[in-house]
């Protein structure tokens, strides 16, 4: 099982970290043991600064290999939210330096995800909450590369296998973590994501 991941999927996330707009979707990936899928996540001790980053994540279902994006959608068979923990004192360092994001975006336990959903192809609004504070509101409709094309572009490079996630990018919004918080995210109105940061 893999994870791949796009970054700076949403204009106004782009804008707000006061990078580009890319005109093609900026991959990276994660390893398995970043997926963590449990309620109590704890903090790396390597960074001060680690930041969520809320996403709609889709899990595919078939293989696929150079798929058209007329048939893209019937490779995917759920959906959920997940978290992008992002090291961001160690991202600003290695992009200073032009050097790869893994120790900052792969560490073990930087994918949380949620209760998986059936999918469903229709725009989807999520939301992502600390206690009762929003942080972050969704809205797959907004992405600049769309779910069918993603499907399509990673399925140029690599070989998507059942079991694969694909996060596709988070909006504005993105914030530090906090010792001791509860978190939850919501898509389309229903939790199906929760987790506390241990203190």
């Amino acid at each position: 099982m893999k994870i791949l991941c796009i970054g700076r999927n949403y204009v106004d996330h782009a804008r707000e970290l006061k990078n580009e707009i890319p005109d093609r979707p900026l991959i990276f990936m994660k390893p398995s043991t970043a997926l963590f899928e449990g309620k109590k996540w704890h903090k790396p001790g390597f960074s001060e600064d680690v930041h969520y980053e809320c996403e709609w994540v889709l899990r595919m279902g078939k293989n696929a290999r150079n798929v058209d994006e007329e048939e893209a959608l019937r490779f995917v068979d759920g959906m959920t939210l997940g978290i992008d923990f992002t090291a961001r004192d160690i991202q600003s360092v290695l992009k200073k330096k032009g050097h790869p994001w893994e120790r900052a975006k792969a560490f073990d336990g930087s994918a949380v995800v949620g209760e998986w959903q059936p999918f469903n192809p229709k725009p989807q609004q999520f939301s992502f909450y600390q206690g009762e504070k929003l942080l972050q509101r969704g809205d797959t409709d907004l992405m600049i590369f769309k779910l069918p094309f993603l499907i399509h572009h990673l399925s140029q490079y690599f070989t998507l296998e059942p079991g694969d996630l694909i996060f596709t990018g988070t909006p504005q919004g993105v914030g530090r973590v906090e010792a001791g918080a509860s978190y939850a995210g919501f898509l389309g109105g229903k939790s199906v994501l929760s987790f506390e940061v241990e203190a």
